[in-house]
């Protein structure tokens, strides 16, 4: 479900560390998000790409966050990559992962509207990345791509293997990398006023996003962003997990 990623495709990487970033990304497009045009971006290690400021908070806070703090996240919790895994970053004008992303985001645009053609993308790769405090080799394997044709942006959330879902410092078992505050995802527009938690964020379902999808393809979730609309998946079965209520978005 993951994209390509890795040196082998000329990804850069984030410093082994603890709540590091990367260095700020200055974008070849303008990416919309929530009705702003951006055009730098930091990747977080703690599961955060974050436009124009940094995102080094390691607890996963309700949404939406106080102060101008635009952000997607795709898995926000706690890494630690010193004790394991990268974090790498790329972005990309290929052609042939332009044609396989406006393939795989159809199904996020709504009937009768004008299928994804995206002529920029930004890939973020968290590849087996460990939590801090861990004491097991539980690690977590996650993605976010950004896409744009200029005007209309999308996002899609890739998750392979997801073994731990919270840091000792949130309170997460340093055994299992569960309990506690558990990871967030969704979207925090920087308003003040509108967001999205992908259902299950913050609860214990949140390890089970590899399994679940809005487009019909486990693990993979895409929504339009640049004025945002929520693309629903079908319905879960009922207590497998708990949905936070979303604020509205236009």
């Amino acid at each position: 479900v993951l994209y390509p990623f890795g040196p082998g495709v000329g990804d850069e990487a984030t410093h082994h560390e603890d709540d590091g970033m990367s260095p700020e990304i200055f974008l070849q497009e303008n990416f919309s998000f929530f009705g702003r045009a951006h055009r730098s971006l930091y990747v977080n290690n703690n599961g955060v790409v974050s436009f124009g400021t940094m995102v080094p908070e390691f607890t996963p806070q309700p949404f939406p966050l106080p102060g101008h703090r635009p952000f997607v996240a795709p898995y926000w919790a706690d890494v630690d990559t010193r004790l394991g895994g990268d974090v790498f970053y790329r972005q990309s004008q290929d052609p042939q992962l332009l044609a396989r992303l406006a393939q795989d985001l159809a199904p996020a645009v709504p009937p009768g509207d004008p299928p994804p053609q995206p002529t920029w993308a930004f890939v973020a790769t968290w590849d087996h990345v460990a939590y801090f405090g861990a004491a097991s080799d539980k690690v977590n394997t996650f993605q976010a791509v950004l896409a744009s044709d200029g005007i209309t942006c999308f996002v899609m959330l890739n998750y392979g293997d997801l073994q731990w879902t919270t840091g000792i410092a949130n309170q997460g078992d340093p055994h299992t990398g569960l309990g506690g505050i558990p990871a967030q995802a969704g979207f925090n527009s920087g308003d003040d006023v509108h967001y999205y938690n992908v259902p299950g964020s913050r609860t214990p379902a949140v390890q089970s996003l590899s399994r679940r999808s809005n487009l019909g393809v486990p693990g993979r979730w895409a929504f339009r962003v640049d004025h945002f609309e929520a693309t629903e998946g079908p319905p879960e079965t009922p207590g497998t997990l708990s949905k936070t209520p979303e604020a509205p978005w236009s």
